[in-house]
C-alpha cells in the first residue's frame, strides 16, 4: 500500500496534478481570483500589507517616542489621570486614598506620642488629645473616620488639644480636595462617550460608482441605538505621502475630501443608515485617477463622525478608515431600508453588502470630457450581458435626445438617415430580441 501511494504521488507530480494534501487549503488560496472588465476590486495580491494610520475601530496607530518634556503631562494632571487605562486609574485611586489616610494617621499618632498620650492614656485625670487613641493602628482608624466622616463615636478629639484641632481642619480641607479630584476623574472616565461610538457603524468597504452621471466615492454609516446623535456631522481625510515640486517629501499628508461641506450634506440626520457620497470633481484628489492608477496608489481614507449624545449631551466622535485595498471600483451598496406595516425596518444583515454595477474604468476627468463630446450609454451598456440585473444604469439618461434637436432627428429617421456608429450598434442589439420574437 505504501508503495502504491508513493507511485501515485509521483505520477500526480509528473502530470501536474495537485497532491491531495494541498486540497485542504482554503478555497480562496487554491483558486485564482479572476477580475472582470466591468467591475474591479482595487487589490493586488502582490502588494505588501500596509500599516494603517487609523484602525477600523477608530484607534490612531501612532505612538509618541523620545518625549523629553514629560513634565507637560503633570501640568495637566486631571486629563492625564482621565486618559490612563482603567487598571492604572483604579490603582492610583486606591493608592491616593491609602497614602492620604496613612499620612494623617501618622500625624495623629505623632501628636499623641509628643503629648505623652500613649504613655499616660490609662491614668485617671489625664486628658488626651484624642480619646481611645493608644497605638498607630488606632490613629490610622481615626484618620479614616475623620476624612470619610464616618464618626463611630469611640475615638473623639478633645477641646484641650489645639494642635489636634488645627490638624483636623487641615485634613478636612485636603480630604475634600482629594475627594473632588479622584471622584471627578472616575466620573469623567465612566461617563466618557467612547463606548457610545461602539454602536456607530461604518461599512467595511468604500465603493466607487456612478451617481447622476458623475463618479462618486461612497461609504455607509449607521447608528444601532434608538437614542440619536444630535448635531451629527461627518468629514473625511485622504492620508497619502506626497512629494512637492521642490523635492520635499511629506509623509502621511492630509487632504480634505469634500463630502458636502459646501451644500450642507455633511450634516446628518442619522435615524437610519446613510450612504455618504463624495463627488469626484475638479477639486477632488481622485479627479485624474483611473482604475489602473488607483491600483498602484497607496492611500488611506479616514472618516470622522461627530455629534452630541442625546442622553448625556456630551460630544462623541467615531472614526474609521479605508485602505486602497478596501475601495471597491464598480460597486454599490445593497439597500437595507424596507417599508413594513406602519414603520420602516433596517436590515443590518445587509449593511456591509455591495453588488456590482457598470462603471467606466477611466478617470472622472476623462468621463466628463466624453460626456461633453456625446452620449456614452451604448458603450457602457455593452460591458455587461445583464446590465439591469440589480438596478438601472444611470447613464441611460445620457441617451435622451436634446429637445432642440428632436426635429433634426425626426428628419433623419424619415429620410432613412443612419445613426451614429455606436448608437446604431446599441439600438441593433436592443431591437434584435424583439424582432426575433416577432418572427417566431
Amino acid at each position: 500500500m505504501a508503495g502504491d501511494s508513493r507511485v501515485l504521488m509521483d505520477h500526480n507530480m509528473e502530470i501536474g496534478v495537485t497532491p491531495a494534501q494541498v486540497k485542504k487549503l482554503p478555497k480562496h488560496l487554491r483558486e485564482a481570483q479572476i477580475s472582470t472588465e466591468r467591475t474591479h476590486l482595487i487589490s493586488d495580491p502582490a502588494k505588501k500589507p500596509r500599516q494603517r494610520y487609523v484602525q477600523k475601530d477608530g484607534k490612531c496607530n501612532v505612538h509618541h517616542g523620545n518625549v523629553q518634556e514629560t513634565y507637560r503631562y503633570l501640568s495637566d494632571l486631571f486629563t492625564t489621570l482621565v486618559d490612563l487605562r482603567w487598571r492604572l486609574s483604579l490603582f492610583i485611586f486606591t493608592l491616593v486614598y491609602v497614602v492620604n489616610w496613612l499620612f494623617f494617621g501618622f500625624l495623629w499618632w505623632l501628636i499623641a506620642l509628643i503629648r505623652g498620650d500613649l504613655v499616660h492614656a490609662d491614668e485617671e485625670g489625664w486628658t488626651p488629645c484624642v480619646e481611645n487613641l493608644n497605638s498607630f493602628v488606632s490613629a490610622f482608624l481615626f484618620s479614616i473616620e475623620t476624612e470619610t466622616t464616618i464618626g463611630y463615636g469611640y475615638r473623639v478629639i478633645t477641646e484641650k488639644c489645639p494642635e489636634g484641632i488645627i490638624l483636623l481642619l487641615v485634613q478636612a480641607i485636603l480630604g475634600s480636595i482629594v475627594n473632588a479630584m479622584m471622584v471627578g476623574c472616575m466620573f469623567v472616565k465612566i461617563s466618557q462617550p467612547k463606548n457610545r461610538a461602539e454602536t456607530l457603524m461604518f461599512s467595511h468597504n468604500a465603493v466607487i460608482s456612478l451617481r447622476d452621471n458623475k463618479m462618486c466615492l461612497m461609504f455607509r454609516v449607521g447608528d444601532l441605538r434608538n437614542s440619536h446623535i444630535v448635531e451629527a456631522s461627518i468629514r473625511a481625510k485622504l492620508i497619502r505621502s506626497q512629494q512637492t515640486k521642490e523635492g520635499e517629501f511629506i509623509p502621511l499628508n492630509q487632504t480634505d475630501i469634500n463630502i458636502g461641506f459646501d451644500t450642507g450634506d455633511d450634516r446628518l440626520f442619522l435615524v437610519s443608515p446613510l450612504i455618504i457620497s463624495h463627488e469626484i470633481n475638479e477639486k477632488s484628489p481622485f479627479w485624474e485617477m483611473t482604475l489602473a492608477q488607483m491600483e498602484k496608489e497607496e492611500f488611506e481614507i479616514v472618516v470622522i463622525l461627530e455629534g452630541m449624545v442625546e442622553a448625556t449631551g456630551m460630544t462623541c466622535q467615531a472614526r474609521s478608515s479605508y485602505l486602497d485595498t478596501e475601495v471597491l471600483w464598480g460597486h454599490r451598496f445593497t439597500p437595507v431600508l424596507s417599508l413594513e406595516k406602519g414603520f420602516y425596518e433596517v436590515d443590518y444583515n445587509n449593511f456591509h453588502d455591495v453588488y456590482e454595477t457598470n462603471t467606466p474604468t477611466c478617470s472622472a476627468k476623462e468621463l466628463a470630457a466624453k460626456l461633453r463630446e456625446g452620449p456614452l450609454l451604448p458603450q457602457l451598456s455593452l460591458l455587461s450581458p445583464e446590465p439591469k440585473m440589480h438596478t438601472f444604469d444611470p447613464l441611460n439618461r445620457l441617451s435622451k435626445p436634446d429637445p432642440l434637436s428632436q426635429d433634426e432627428d425626426k428628419e433623419e429617421r424619415d429620410s432613412g438617415g443612419d445613426r451614429g456608429e455606436t448608437n446604431g450598434s446599441a439600438a441593433a442589439l436592443e431591437e434584435q430580441p424583439l424582432a426575433d420574437g416577432l418572427r417566431d
